[in-house]
Parts: structure tokens; sequence; C-alpha cells
């Protein structure tokens, strides 16, 4: 049989009347706005403060832009969409937007991983830093990261549309994701599952054990640094590090990496509110609160910007 592939879509978003839908929209509206206007500061401050050219706050940049770009895959039609009596997205802009989120997504999720193994390099072996990690060396794992995120966002968004749709164009999210699209599928999507549940689960597992393990030498090795103030700095910048790490990891577990996590679509639009906007939003107030370099560069550049 041929594959049944609708025009357009309808994302059903949330529940509730006019009051609701406005209150909605003020929350996140507020939440990209302040996602938006916190990632690009970081962005800009660590490009023009020369003291944070270091791989750390490359990795860093790296990362502000990966939160900047994967929550405008999703909050702008999103906002829109609330005051929208249509709610439509087409076929292909749902292929579209789920490529990208799933590509971003993926790649932030190995970019902490680069970063635990970054710090790991910096505490654990400080004499060979320098050459590990020069610049070549971050550039590739930077790109390696998006490889890794396009080869996954390839997978599951070309066996998610080859299945037929043909019992109903409603995704109960308010955007496009695998679990809501395998819900409304009419064809068998066991293998759609195991390669959700098998790539997501390998991968957050997989690199919250490696993160734990690198942390786990790095808390070892600061135990044995006789210098308190060299202690409280770098417990600071990991502090901020595994915050992210937690937050970021247990929401996707709690959506990719178990099974059940399709049935469950209520509980899967407040958890995917917080990967993608709650969690880019903090991101960059998390690095900048607990990290005394970056906060001194904003400082440099406020001045510097007030004198001219």
């Amino acid at each position: 049989l041929a594959t049944v592939l609708p025009k357009n879509f309808v994302l059903e978003g949330f529940g509730g009347g006019l009051e609701t839908q406005a209150l909605l929209f003020a929350v996140f509206l507020a939440l990209y706005m302040v996602t938006v206007l916190g990632n690009i500061l970081m962005i800009i401050v660590i490009t023009l403060d020369a003291r944070l050219h270091s791989p750390m706050y490359f990795f860093l940049k790296n990362l502000s832009f990966v939160d900047l770009c994967y929550s405008s895959v999703i909050a702008p039609n999103a906002l829109a969409n609330f005051f929208s009596s249509s709610k439509v997205i087409t076929f292909a802009g749902c292929a579209t937007q789920l490529f990208f989120f799933s590509l971003l997504a993926t790649t932030e999720a190995l970019l902490l991983g680069v970063m635990a193994y970054d710090r790991f390099m910096a505490i654990c072996s400080p004499l060979r830093y320098p050459s590990t990690m020069c610049q070549s060396a971050c550039t590739r794992l930077v790109l390696g990261t998006y490889s890794g995120g396009c080869f996954n966002s390839v997978v599951q968004t070309s066996f998610t549309f080859h299945l037929p749709f043909c019992s109903s164009n409603r995704i109960n999210h308010f955007f496009c994701d695998v679990p809501p699209l395998l819900q409304i599928a009419c064809g068998n999507t066991a293998i759609n599952e195991l390669l959700m549940f098998g790539i997501c689960g390998f991968m957050i597992v997989g690199l919250a054990f490696v993160i734990l393990i690198s942390y786990g030498y790095i808390v070892a090795t600061i135990l044995r640094m006789r210098s308190g103030a060299g202690r409280r700095k770098i417990f600071s910048t990991c502090g901020s590090h595994m915050t992210v790490v937690t937050l970021f990891f247990g929401t996707l577990f709690v959506m990719y990496a178990q099974p059940g996590a399709i049935e469950s679509m209520e509980q899967g639009k407040v958890v995917s509110v917080f990967y993608t906007l709650v969690i880019p939003m903090l991101n960059p107030l998390i690095y900048s609160l607990r990290n005394k370099d970056v906060k001194e560069a904003v400082q440099r550049l406020g001045q510097k910007h007030m004198t001219m």
C-alpha cells in the first residue's frame, strides 16, 4: 500500500479558554525573550573579551548558539498558534521542524559531554591540556557534535515521516516531535519506538555515564588541592555545568528514554516546555551568575560601552 501523507497537520497545543491561552502566550514570550537576550549576550561577551578566548568558553559560546537556535525552532510557531484558529502546520514544515529540533537537541547533549571532557582534561591533566585541547581539536569536537546531531536527526525524521498518517492529522503537542507523531500514525511503529528508545536512550545514558565518570575524577583531583580559593573556583565552574547537565538530561530521559513516554503526552507537553524554553533560558543565567570570569567580562563590556 502507498504511504498516506496528509498535506497539513494541526498542532493542538495546550487546552483551555482564551484567558489560559493569553497566560501561556505571556509565559512563552517571556521565556523566549530572556532566552534570546541571554544567549546573544553570552555569545557577544565571549567573542569580544580576549580573556575568555579559551576552550571552555569556546564550547560555552557554541552551547549558547545551539540554545538560541533550537528554542527558535519551537517558540515562534508556538507563540503564533496560541491565538490561531487553525493551528495548521504543513507536512513539509512539520518535517523541517522535527529535523532541526532533533539536530540541535542531540548536538546540545553531545556538546555537554564534550564540555565535561574539557573540564576533565583541564583539571586532571593540566600539563597535557594546552596540546590536547588546541583550537583545531576544539573545532573538530564541535563539528563532531553537529555530525552526531545530524545523524540522529536524519534517522528519526526519515523513519517517522515514512509512516502512514491515515487516522488523524491532529498532533497532541505544541510542536512536531517523534512521540506525538507516532501516536497518530496508523502503521506499525515498533521499529520507530525501538529506534527512539535505542538511540536516544543509549546516547542519554552513555553520555550521562561518561560525564559522571569525568566528574568523579575531577572531584577526587579537587579534594587533593591545597588551595581553598582554587577549589572554590573549580567547584563553581563545574557546579554550573553539572546543574545544566542534570536539568537537560533529566528532562530528555523522561521524554525519550523510558517505555511509556509516547502514551503520556500531557506530561510530555510540560516536560517539553522545560527542555525547549526553560533550560535554554537558564543556561546563560547559570553560567553567568556562578562564573566570576563571565560576570567580570560583562562588567568590562558595560563600562566600555558607557565610556564610548
